[in-house]
Parts: structure tokens; C-alpha cells; sequence
């Protein structure tokens, strides 16, 4: 096993690699003239100049890769070119309050998905339809949408949450716990129905193994042939459907935390990027990439802990 994560961790130290390399040059290639963003139109040729200058946009673009490369490496991602603030320091912050609200949508999604999937596949008929309708709503309806619901209907109307805002988890827990209901319900609603689909398949697939039959002819009972050994040889694909979805959160939380005015990356990332605040968007591409090389490492460790033909091949 220290192989196997030991050799996980090496390819997504490649990846990461990749990724920086390939992001740096599109940002730089497609950003015309950053210095005259920067100052703004009546600003003189000299001072343009001067600021590109500063900048270190008067240099090749490779020397000036390799130069924020090596800060990276030491964890120094430079400052933002418009707010004067580090890098880190501005993400930090930011990235704890959206990683709460894809980890807790990945385990809302990963409950409420296998419930259905084993329902559905175990009772079948009317119960199966009622699952496969449910996962194509899901599917169907933009998470913006369920979320402008959600804040008008149980916020607004009900009263039973706050709209918007968000309370740190350290100042109160219930505190936190109310702000981020809404999101997490909002972002799980698609991912469930990915998920319960791709349950839903793997037990039927299971159910119908050799093994299965066997262990029924053992007189062992239904729920135990199940929730022991059927649900763990479909954990694999499933497992592997939720990694994708935790991936596609940290995206899709963007819209969710600007709807419910959650300081998560979601408002630093369309400034950053509104704003053609180059240093600040490559951190942020960094940390999503170190998000998802984390949670591809884990998932792995998880199916190969499930199933010992993962780690050998």
C-alpha cells in the first residue's frame, strides 16, 4: 500500500507540474497588455512602461515561469497585483470555507445516493422507475436554480435560515450549520443522482454474480449478502463517480457561494479572473490542483483498500 500512494503521489506531482506549466503560458499569452489593465487607459506610456517593468513583464516568459516556479515550490505565490495582498494568504482563508461545503455535500451526496441505489436495485418495479425519474430532475435542474429556491422558500419565507452569510465554524457551530445547509443541499442535489444512478447499477451487476447466489444458498441473510459483501464490490464505481463529482463541486461551487454570499473561492475567483489578476489565478489554479490530486489519492486508497486488484495493477 505505501507503494501504491507513494506512486499516486508522484503522478500528481506531475500533474500539478503540467497543469501550472500549461495554465502560466495561456494566462500570460492571452492577456494583451497587463500593465495597461493594471493602471488603466489614461495612464502615460512611460508609467506603463515602468509598471511592466516592475512586474517583470519585460522578460522572457519562460525565465519568468521558472522564477514563480521556484517561489512555489517554497510556498511564496507572489501577491496580487491589484490588493497588494500574498497569495496565500488570500486563498487560505478562502479554500477552508469552500472545501466544507463540497465535503459536506460529498458525504450528504455519498448517503442519501446509496440509500437510493440499494433501494432501488433491491426492490426494483415501481421503486427503480421512481429512483431513475429522480436522478434525471437531478440531473436536469441547475443547481442555481434549487439554490435560488431553497433561499426563497426556506429562508425568506420560512424563515428557518439566513439567506445569505456565513459563520465560521470555530464561532459557532449551529451558527455554521445554518449558513451552509442551504448551499450543501443546493450542491448535493445533482451529485446524488449521479451517484445513486451508478449504485444503483453496481448491485444489480453484483447481484447477479455466481457468489452471490452461493452465499444465498448458505442461508445467509438478504441485508447481510448486501450491506457486506454486495455494497463493498460495488463500492469501487461508485467510489470512483464521487471523486469525479467532489472534483466538479469545487467548480460548480463558484455560482452556489455567490448566491448565498459565502467568502469562498467562488467571489475571488470571478474577481481574479474579471480583474486579469494573473498571480492570484494561478494560485488559485495551484490549490485546486492540489485539491484534486488529494482526493484522486484518496479515493484511490479507498477503492484499492475495497478491492486488492486496484493496487496491483
Amino acid at each position: 500500500m505505501v507503494r501504491f500512494i507513494i506512486r499516486r503521489l508522484l503522478a500528481g506531482v506531475v500533474l500539478l507540474l503540467a497543469i501550472s506549466t500549461l495554465s502560466y503560458m495561456l494566462l500570460y499569452m492571452g492577456s494583451g497588455n497587463i500593465a495597461r489593465t493594471i493602471l488603466g487607459q489614461s495612464a502615460t506610456e512611460d508609467t506603463v512602461a515602468k509598471k511592466a517593468a516592475e512586474l517583470g513583464l519585460d522578460q522572457p516568459l519562460l525565465p519568468r515561469y521558472l522564477d514563480w516556479l521556484q517561489g512555489a515550490v517554497h510556498g511564496d505565490f507572489g501577491r496580487s497585483w491589484f490588493t497588494s495582498q500574498p497569495v496565500a494568504e488570500a486563498i487560505s482563508s478562502r479554500l477552508a470555507v469552500t472545501l466544507s461545503l463540497v465535503i459536506g455535500t460529498v458525504i450528504l451526496s455519498a448517503i442519501i445516493a446509496v440509500a437510493m441505489g440499494v433501494w432501488a436495485a433491491r426492490k426494483g418495479g415501481i421503486a427503480d422507475r421512481i429512483i431513475q425519474v429522480v436522478a434525471i430532475l437531478g440531473f436536469a435542474i441547475p443547481n442555481f436554480l434549487i439554490a435560488i429556491f431553497l433561499v426563497r422558500f426556506f429562508a425568506l419565507q420560512l424563515g428557518w435560515f439566513k439567506p445569505t452569510g456565513y459563520v465560521q465554524i470555530g464561532d459557532s457551530f449551529t451558527g455554521w450549520l445554518g449558513t451552509v445547509t442551504l448551499p450543501i443541499i443546493a450542491l448535493s442535489v445533482g451529485a446524488v443522482a449521479a451517484v445513486a444512478q451508478q449504485v444503483r447499477g453496481s448491485v444489480i451487476d453484483a447481484m447477479r454474480q455466481d457468489w452471490v447466489r452461493t452465499l444465498r444458498s448458505r442461508g445467509i441473510p438478504e441485508s447481510r449478502v448486501v450491506y457486506k459483501h454486495v455494497l463493498r464490490n460495488a463500492g469501487g464505481p461508485a467510489l470512483a463517480v464521487l471523486a469525479v463529482q467532489f472534483v466538479g463541486l469545487v467548480g460548480g461551487a463558484v455560482i452556489v457561494e455567490q448566491i448565498f454570499a459565502i467568502p469562498g473561492l467562488g467571489q475571488v475567483s470571478v474577481t481574479a479572473t474579471s480583474q486579469g489578476d494573473i498571480p492570484l489565478v494561478m494560485g488559485l489554479v495551484v490549490a485546486v490542483g492540489i485539491v484534486v490530486v488529494l482526493v484522486n489519492l484518496l479515493f484511490d486508497v479507498l477503492q484499492g483498500f475495497l478491492n486488492p486488484k486496484v493496487r496491483l495493477s
